[in-house]
Order: structure tokens, then sequence, then C-alpha cells
């Protein structure tokens, strides 16, 4: 299936691999050295090639009524077939879902950690005493912790602030120490994850990054894994199969064994808005930068994707996925995560071609555990207008705007001050939250008490830093004009909201923007549109302290007897 490096040679981490003394990288150059996730791949295969392939290959094999360790559990999930959703979209074919939330560690990334650490041990890049390091959206480095747990190696991770604190709180509690990195920062940037591991492997003696973007173990595990589970499971009758594209490996593994299995089966690939991986390049044109579905879609093509296996490409958003992901729940019982919900919606638009019998199969690709606290929750969801917020009690102040309430006095740092301005100025104020602002007044995050404390127990930040090193992003935003009843629900669960406003756009003329013209610039320039449409500033922080004093003054007057204020 892939090669060696004189024929069909898949790159296999030997320039990551462990070294016995710490290397000095330049500070002047923190991307010295830089190894990219997104090179070309060498590998050559091809469908119905007759040439050997060089990796070492695993067949199907069923499993013991015992187990030596947890790692064995991986694989051979359920297939369980859709008995509620499909039928309620007119669906006439079979859809089945292939259960890999049901792995051990809760996700299909299980297969690939263990696959990638075996095959490090085999090849004698992994020994006793070694450090393993690995950029990761949470899923593959749950898998590479529970099988660096059970094989005796130190565990470090690096994921993105955006991933759920269920992640990080899986990930400590199997031992890995965990790294977090900015959200919006690029693949190749000195602060994006895979920099970031690279430094520390370069660092720590004895460690090695297996490197998911890049290891042929990663599309290996779906290939004589996944894929070929699939092809067993259905005796071959496989008309679609329906897979989400993160580093790409589980479609590259699963798409070139489901080709050679079943030639007429059409592999389709669900890809998120904001994402770059689909073909044709015009599918990825959006204004979404942002999307809180995790673990799917990348910046880059990473090596291991091989997009030549993919008949058609489909986008899908959160606004469908999350929804659709608790009516898995819901309707059909499945405990599984918020990716699963794109790949449903996917898998629901393109099966509309099949017939009565035809197979689809969508791959469900982790648990509820790592959402709890997001997309499960109701008040989460309606934070971020994917639900309604309803007025169950019947409180009479439900729709009073959120301007109405008394907010302290506006108090803002700039992003490029000292961490010491940003605590003295918490201290004379008595805040513990205080809105960032870029030079141009842009709304950067927020200072927040608990994250700051956090950063600099763990010694992520010092009081010399600039303040942009301490921002918090994982808070709510509303518009001043929002109805307090939006505000409670989310207030419920969250200990302040950022309340803003957005200015009136003005042309530099200073005469106000049509909607006509702001039309014209939405259909040719995005960058003059969001200058026009003005922008958005803040107005001042909502605590859950301002919220219940103005509850309980309303229950104070409540004249009626049921609770509500008149």
């Amino acid at each position: 299936m892939a090669s060696t490096n004189t024929h069909r040679g898949c790159p296999m981490n030997g320039h990551l691999a462990a070294s016995k003394k710490p290397q000095t990288v330049s500070e002047e150059d923190p991307m010295a050295n830089f190894i990219r996730p997104d090179q070309p791949s060498r590998c050559t295969w091809a469908l119905g090639t007759t040439e050997t392939s060089p990796h070492h290959h695993e067949a199907l094999a069923p499993k013991p009524s015992t187990l030596p360790s947890i790692l064995e559990a991986v694989g051979g999930t359920p297939l369980v077939k859709l008995n509620k959703i499909p039928q309620s979209m007119g669906l006439k074919c079979n859809v089945y879902v292939k259960c890999e939330f049901l792995n051990p560690g809760g996700s299909v990334k299980d297969r690939i950690g263990v696959r990638m650490v075996l095959e490090a041990e085999r090849k004698g890049l992994l020994k006793p005493g070694c450090t393993i390091i690995e950029p990761t959206s949470g899923n593959t480095g749950i898998g590479l912790a529970m099988a660096a747990a059970a094989r005796g190696y130190r565990c470090l991770i690096v994921m993105p602030e955006k991933m759920s604190n269920e992640k990080v709180d899986t990930l400590k509690a199997l031992g890995a120490e965990v790294i977090r990195t900015p959200t919006e920062a690029a693949f190749d940037s000195p602060e994006g994850l895979i920099a970031v591991s690279q430094r520390l492997q370069r660092s720590i003696p004895d460690s090695v990054i297996l490197d998911q973007y890049r290891n042929a173990g990663n599309p290996l595990a779906h290939y004589d894994g996944t894929g070929a589970e699939i092809v067993e499971q259905l005796g071959g009758q496989v008309d679609m199969v329906v897979i989400g594209t993160g580093t790409g490996g589980t479609m590259t593994g699963i798409g070139r064994r489901i080709k050679e299995s079943c030639p007429t089966c059409q592999v389709i690939a669900a890809d998120p808005e904001g994402s770059i991986l689909a073909e044709p390049e015009e599918l990825n044109r959006t204004e979404v930068s942002f999307y809180e579905v995790e673990g799917v879609g990348y910046d880059f093509l990473p090596t291991v994707l091989d997009r030549s296996v993919v008949d058609r490409w489909y986008k899908f958003n959160d606004r469908v996925a999350l929804p659709l992901a608790r009516r898995l729940i819901r309707d059909e019982g499945l405990l599984c995560g918020g990716s699963s919900g794109g790949n449903l919606y996917v898998g629901l638009e393109a099966a509309k071609t099949l017939k009565e019998g035809q197979n689809c199969v969508v791959i469900l690709p982790d648990n509820i555990r790592n959402y709890l606290t997001k997309f499960v929750s109701d008040n989460w969801m309606e934070a971020r207008y994917f639900k309604d917020s309803e007025n169950c009690h019947d409180q009479k102040w439900w729709n009073a705007k959120v301007n109405t309430l008394p907010m302290d006095t506006l108090i803002t740092v700039r992003d490029d001050a000292h961490i010491s301005d940003a605590i003295e100025t918490m201290k004379q104020n008595n805040r513990t939250q205080l809105p960032v602002l870029d030079a141009d007044g842009t709304i950067k995050g927020v200072v927040h008490m608990p994250n700051l404390l956090s950063k600099m127990l763990n010694r992520l930040a010092k009081p010399s830093d600039l303040v942009r090193r301490a921002i918090f992003k994982q808070y709510v935003k509303i518009d001043h004009e929002e109805n307090i009843g939006r505000a409670s629900r989310i207030l419920e669960k969250d200990s302040f909201l950022l309340v803003t406003r957005q200015e009136a756009g003005r042309l530099s003329t200073g005469v106000f923007l049509s909607s006509k013209k702001a039309q014209h610039c939405i259909d040719f320039c995005s960058s003059i549109l969001r200058f026009a449409l003005g922008a958005e500033r803040p107005v001042g922080i909502l605590t859950q302290r301002v919220l219940f004093d103005f509850v309980a003054e309303q229950a104070a007057t409540v004249t009626n007897g049921n609770g509500n204020a008149e």
C-alpha cells in the first residue's frame, strides 16, 4: 500500500527520532529546522498495483476472550444500522454507522495511536525511557497517551486552546503532560502546535514525535483495520462510505482498502467550512475562519492525505453538524461527538442517490465524553445561537435588554501592555476580567483572572510578558441589545459575558454605506465589507454577580405569588 525510500517511500519520522543530546535552536529563528507537515507524499500506491507493499501489515483476527493489555481492545468496532434519522429524511438505502467512539480511548484515533507506537518500537525508534511528543487536536493524543501508559513511556501532548477541557483532563488522567497553543496560530507559525512540538523534541533528550501528519502508520491502521472491518462486516456489499477528514489518514486508509475490495463503492469526504482540504478548490471559498467542531479540517494538506481515493467532497458547518450530533444521541442512542453530526449530514445528502437495498456507511469518529461542557450542554448551544433560548418559567424580565442592567465602567487593556500592568489595573479596580484591545480598538479577547492564574502557576506566562501571551478566548460575547433571558441562560454556566455593540459603518468620506453598496462589497471584497460595516466594540462585562443581584431584586418585588416580578 505504501513504500520504501527507493520505490514507494512513505516518510516514517526518522528525522524526528530520539536524540541523546538536546539541540540548541537560535532564538532569532524559532522556525529553524522546521519540518513541514504538508510535504508531498512519496507513496506510489495506485489502484490495481501488483507491487508488493513494503509495509508491515496485520490481518484481521477475532479478539480472544481475554486480552494482555488495553491496546489489544482497540479496533473491531460494531457497524450499527440507523433506524430513525434516515427514514425521517426519506432515504431508501440502509445507513450504517461505524462506531469508532466505542474504542477504549473513545475515538477512531486510538487505532493510529497504538499502530504508530508499535511500529516505532518495531523499527527501534521507541525504546524504554523515551518520551513521546505529539501535536494533536486531542484524540490522537489520547490514543498515544493510552499506549504510552500501557507501554511505560512519558507522553507530552501539544494541542490548540480551542479543544475541550474534557480532552485535557483525560490526557492528564492518563499521565500525559499538556501544552496549549493559540487556536488561531497557523500550522507553520512559530506559536503553532507543530512548531512548538518540534522545538520541544529538539530540547528533550530521547524524545520522539510520531507525527500523525506524515507517519505511514496513520493510514495503515485504517487500511488494515477500519477499512477491512467494514468490508468484512457487510460481506463486501459497500456502496458508499462517508469519512471525515482531519489528517487524512482515516480517509486514505479506508478509501484505499474500499477501492481495492469494492471498486464501485463511492468514497465521500466530509470537510468543515473553514478548512481547505476539499476539491475542487471552489468548495473551500468561505468567510468562515473558525468552527466549533473538533478534530476535522486543516489549513494545510497533510502528507498522509490521498485525495485521489475520494469520489466527491461535501462541506458542512457547525449549524448542521452539532444539532445532528445531538439527534444521533437522542434518537439513535449513540453517544458520539460533534464531528459525527457533520459526517452524518454529508452522508444523508450523498446517500440520496442510493436505492433500496444499497448500503451507506458513515464513520462516527469519537464519543460524547469530550464534549459534555460543549455541544451536549443546552447552555453552550444557546450561547452560540445553535439553539433558541426559551422562557420556560415565564420570567417577566426575560425580554428586557442587556443594556438596562447596571455594569461597571468599562476598563480595557492593550494587547501590547505588560501583564503586570493588567494585574495592577485589576487590583486597583477590583476586577477579575479586562477586555483586551489592539491598537485599532479591535477586541482580541479577555484577561481572565482564573486563566491568568493557571498560566502563571504553570509557568506559561510571567508578569513581564505582554498581555497577548495571556489572552483568554474561551468566552462568550453578547450584543448590548440582546435580551436578558438569553444572557441568563449563558450565565448559569459561565462566570461572565463580554457585552459588545456594533459601530455603524462609514466610508472614508463619512457617508453611511448603503445596503446596496454593502452587497456589492460582499460579492467583490470581503475586507472592504468588514471595514464598511464598522467594528465590534466592548460595552462592558456582565457577571454572574450583576445578574444575581438583578434577579434577586426582581424576586423581592413579587406580588402575584408565582415567583415572577410584576
